[in-house]
């Protein structure tokens, strides 16, 4: 029989109780070492403790629970069911070399740690009323006992570190600490003491990598070992420790270089614009960033009111993380994969898992947040859940999560906002978004300073390509295209929006450890125009080929225009664009047309179009090919498992085979191709006569597609280019390369520059029509006004960052 795993994710937190329910308590007075509150001693009345233990056990269990509630009933059950499952697979036996038979040896990191997991969750169902292990004296006895079994066999302070760190130092120390704070009541002195000694040994402080001491926690980690030291000190009635836990979020030790409450420029943690970092180079905002923000909530409600309250006011970086890091990126339910790096090769943790943990993190961090900022992120929950046709926020939320969601929906004074209706570029990461209200598109992008893709320890074996110009289309008709069982089973060969020699690859990340693919190219990103149009660029650097191509995609009203030049490789293979790949789920067939004529419903063909105008997708949209191309499709069942893409200890996929249909359009460019090139047109929700009427009527036209310069202008006034050197189009000219974007209405002009390559100090662009005055510029910009107006750009050390100027 196999064993429900939990369904707590790997790197997630539990949510945190409302921090209006909280006790106040008497502030001692100020350490004049941290603006985040004072550092205490160990003299601290005990009933101090006392309070924060019982909310910290309330975090795990909920406030409130009332069970005749749809969505709380249904978390209860999945608790009980999980739990009971996992309940009566538990060996109890006097004999036993492991907890479960299926984590043997007991003495692997990653077995030691998902035992502590497990036991979690049966602690947590046993202090939780409603389920069948509630307040059992059985269930009791049996956790103390397997807590002294992991104690004498596996993880104690004469261990030492092996395998992958993580396990030692916050897997298997915040569950063990979690299973604790739920038995402290039957927990001897003698026995916590020892399980305290084995967290001071591979958790002393936030600050550090114990196996590694040179090495200062940044992000997440961080964030998660600030948590757990938490958790200790109040075990251990420690204020010292609470302090440390505290000071660790503002990073005091090291005077705030890795404090999770400033903005960074480079390296982990949030940028100004937005963008989240982990692992030097990887864009981690739906992984690594939603477990920080959750940690940081967590502390927050933790320790409000107490002597150990997080005061620092520059938890305003986080506060601001809501809207400006997270929000563009959920999609009513799903965070977008193009932010989850090897997350995605993790069975148990979906898109869906991953937007639910985001808006439980934000939930919860509205307790203590300022009101105004309050009542806008719970209007933006709201909406998501509400928009979730599924519900499916309720089918992964915990006990506590479902609690305050239910209040949330239940509250008739808190309105849901509305879906966003804007273009995001995230220079510091290399993502760009495009938002309208029945559809987005996430765009994934590589250079030297971030991340083609992730892979190690197991994760991500497929991954190689997610990063080249991977085009992630969400509609509001399928908003789980990627979170149905796409990454076991989509040809990872061929992913939308990539160009790609086609050649076999070896898995990558079959070792121990995570590593990651950064190419060799500076281009990479864009500029946006009005929060509403934009322009990105890459230079394609094929990894271990000579594989190379100048690709350029223009975000509009209603389309993205996709463009690629100068695609050369020297290997004797085939060099493919794929403009589709889309996910037809278990039993969809495809509705195809091309320019017009029906292709077959039954999977299982191919076809190649000489010389195609259009084609549309029904309940995707359209795809349009100025001046036509040769247009390849197929059909196709595609089986894999998620063994096939994650082997990891505590990952690692089932071997279950799963089957979906998908639709694939691409462009051959041929053999060793020098020169090539392709242009399309995606119309997002777009029906088929549209798409036919849009081809015909061509309201945008590409202007340029070479290796000197992409550009497109449309009927209402917006002139778009990527300039890969100094070049002129349509009146439009560039001293070197940049990105730009004009848009003529009346009088008024708007100019959007940037440097996406990060290569030049100034850029200047004249402009193809006259201006008289400059309403309003950055600082960054100076204007020359007259018949050709001239805007010169500071762009040095901006770091491929928008500069505006707006002219009349």
């Amino acid at each position: 029989m196999d064993i429900p795993r939990p369904h707590l994710a790997r790197r997630s937190l539990l949510a945190a109780a409302p921090a209006a329910a909280l006790l106040p308590f008497a502030a001692p007075a100020a350490d004049a070492r941290a603006a985040s509150g004072p550092a205490v001693g160990t003299s601290q009345p005990a009933d101090e403790y006392d309070t924060l233990l019982d909310r910290a056990a309330r975090l795990l269990t909920g406030d409130g629970v009332d069970p005749g509630d749809t969505g709380v009933a249904a978390a209860l059950h999945r608790l009980d069911s999980t739990a009971t499952a996992l309940w009566e697979q538990l060996d109890r036996s006097p004999s036993r070399t492991a907890l479960w038979s299926d984590l043997t040896p007991v003495t692997a990191p990653g077995n030691f740690g998902q035992s502590y997991t497990r036991l979690r969750t049966l602690a947590t169902a046993w202090a939780t009323p409603g389920t069948t292990l509630s307040d059992s004296p059985q269930a009791a006895d049996a956790l103390t006992g397997a807590l002294r079994f992991l104690d004498r066999n596996a993880y104690h302070a004469d261990a030492r570190e092996s395998g992958n760190w993580w396990f030692w130092e916050i897997g298997a120390p915040r569950a063990l600490l979690d299973t604790c704070v739920l038995l402290r009541g039957r927990l001897p002195d003698d026995e916590l003491a020892r399980y305290l000694a084995a967290v001071d040994r591979f958790c002393p402080d936030p600050d550090r990598r114990t196996n590694l001491p040179s090495l200062a926690e940044t992000g997440a980690n961080r964030a998660d070992k600030c948590v757990i030291v938490a958790l200790r000190g109040l075990l251990g009635r420690s204020g010292t420790k609470l302090a440390s836990a505290r000071d660790g979020l503002s990073d005091i030790r090291d005077d705030g270089r890795n404090s999770l409450f400033r903005y960074v420029t480079s390296g982990d943690g949030f940028y100004a614009d937005g963008s989240f970092v982990q692992h030097d180079a990887v864009a981690y905002t739906g992984s690594y960033g939603t477990v920080l923000l959750s940690a940081v909530a967590h502390a927050a409600a933790l320790l409000a009111g107490s002597p150990w309250a997080v005061t620092d006011p520059g938890i305003e970086v986080v506060h601001e993380a809501v809207e400006r890091s997270f929000a563009p990126f959920v999609l009513d339910g799903p965070m977008a994969d193009a932010v989850r790096g090897r997350a995605v090769s993790r069975e148990r943790e979906s898109d869906r898992t991953a937007g639910a943990a985001a808006l439980s993190g934000i939930l919860l961090l509205a307790e203590s947040a300022p009101a105004e900022r309050r009542d806008r992120w719970r209007s933006l929950v709201k909406g998501w859940i509400e928009r979730d046709r599924t519900r499916s926020y309720f089918t992964a939320a915990d006990v506590p999560q479902a609690v305050r969601a239910g209040k949330l929906l239940a509250d008739d004074e808190v309105r849901p906002a509305g879906r966003p209706d804007r273009h995001f570029v995230f220079a510091d990461m290399d993502r760009v978004v495009h938002r309208r209200p029945r559809w987005a598109l996430a765009l994934s992008l590589s250079s030297r300073r971030i991340a083609a893709y992730e892979a190690g320890n197991g994760e991500n074996l497929h991954g190689w390509y997610t990063g080249d110009g991977m085009t992630y289309l969400y509609t509001e008709d399928d908003a789980d295209q990627f979170g149905d069982g796409f990454w076991p089973t989509v040809d990872p060969y061929r992913l939308p929006g990539t160009t790609v020699q086609v050649r076999p690859r070896a898995d990558a990340g079959t070792g121990e450890g995570t590593g990651l693919y950064r190419p060799s190219n500076h281009m990479a990103g864009g500029a946006v125009l009005e929060d509403r149009y934009g322009v990105a660029a890459m230079r394609l650097a094929g990894a271990g080929s000579t594989l190379r191509a100048s690709k350029a995609w223009f975000f509009l009203d209603d389309a993205v225009v996709a463009l690629g030049a100068d695609i050369r490789a020297d290997e004797q293979r085939t060099v493919e664009t794929v403009v589709e790949n889309r996910n037809l789920h278990a039993h969809g067939t495809p509705r195809l047309r091309v320019d017009g004529a029906r292709m077959p419903r039954t999977p299982g063909w191919s076809h190649t179009f000489r010389r195609a105008g259009w084609a549309h997708l029904e309940g995707v949209g359209g795809y349009v090919f100025p001046g036509g191309a040769r247009l390849s499709a197929l059909s196709e069942a595609r089986t894999g498992t998620w063994r096939d893409i994650n082997t990891g200890a505590d990952t690692g996929g089932s071997t279950t085979p799963l089957t979906r249909h998908y639709l694939t359009l691409w462009l051959d460019h041929g053999t060793a191709p020098s020169g090539a090139s392709y242009a399309y047109v995606l119309l997002p929700g777009a029906s088929a006569a549209r798409t036919a009427g849009w081809a015909a009527s061509r309201p945008v036209r590409v202007l340029a597609d070479s290796p000197a310069v992409q550009a497109v202008v449309s009927r209402d006034g917006l002139l778009a280019a990527h300039f890969w050197q100094a070049g002129s189009v349509a009146g439009l000219h560039a001293d070197g390369p940049a990105s730009v974007l004009v848009r003529r209405r009346g009088r008024h002009t708007t100019v959007a520059v940037a440097d996406p390559g990060r290569t030049a100090e100034r850029v200047t662009v004249r402009l193809p029509f006259p201006a008289r005055s400059v309403v309003s510029h950055d600082e960054t910009v100076t204007v020359t006004t007259g018949p050709r107006p001239a805007v010169t750009v500071a762009v040095g050390g901006s770091r491929g960052h928008t500069h505006h100027a707006r002219l009349a």
